[in-house]
């Protein structure tokens, strides 16, 4: 039922409005389109742009899907991104969500994706909170329905370890 991605990458995108103005690339496999010229799609790739921020993408979402709120794959990886904004956490249905790449230095950003309780595959090296010492444990803990973590699975030691990360670490 569901067709290939959205293909807005490597369109010199600055703001994700501006997506507005251009056709996604075209896949091998032909995309589909509702009656209202919405495409039968869960999944979005908007990476390789020069996005720094967030700001419209439920609009974007909601003018290229025909059924925004079941987006389950979301790639924002190469872009300029310096914050988790609000607007992924309503993504309710989000499986997969790629950010490597980007310009995120605060880990505590990570702890606003918990509400994201489909979330099992995340990518975010590449950003500065991978070389924050305890990086990996403290995301997994964040994120504990995790599977994936940065192309690499997460084993079942590491969901042990981070389900006993100290608390006060946690809050850092």
């Amino acid at each position: 039922m569901y067709g290939p991605p959205i293909d807005l990458s490597f369109k010199d995108l600055n703001n994700v409005t501006d997506a507005l103005a251009e056709i996604p690339r075209r896949p091998l496999r032909p995309l589909k389109i509702d009656l209202n010229n919405k495409y039968l799609s869960q999944s979005m790739r908007l990476n390789n742009n020069n996005i720094t921020n967030l700001v419209g993408l439920e609009f974007i979402l909601n003018h290229f899907l025909a059924q925004p709120s079941s987006l389950g794959w979301l790639d924002l990886s190469c872009n300029k991104i310096t914050s988790i904004e609000h607007v992924l956490c309503e993504l309710k249905e989000l499986r997969v969500l790629y950010l490597h790449g980007n310009d995120i230095w605060s880990l505590t950003e990570i702890s606003k994706l918990g509400e994201l309780n489909y979330l099992h595959t995340i990518t975010l090296h590449g950003n500065g909170i991978e070389n924050v010492k305890g990086y990996r444990n403290y995301v997994i803990s964040m994120l504990p329905h995790l599977k994936r973590m940065d192309f690499s699975a997460v084993t079942r030691q590491e969901k042990v370890l981070a389900s006993i990360w100290p608390t006060n670490i946690k809050r850092t």
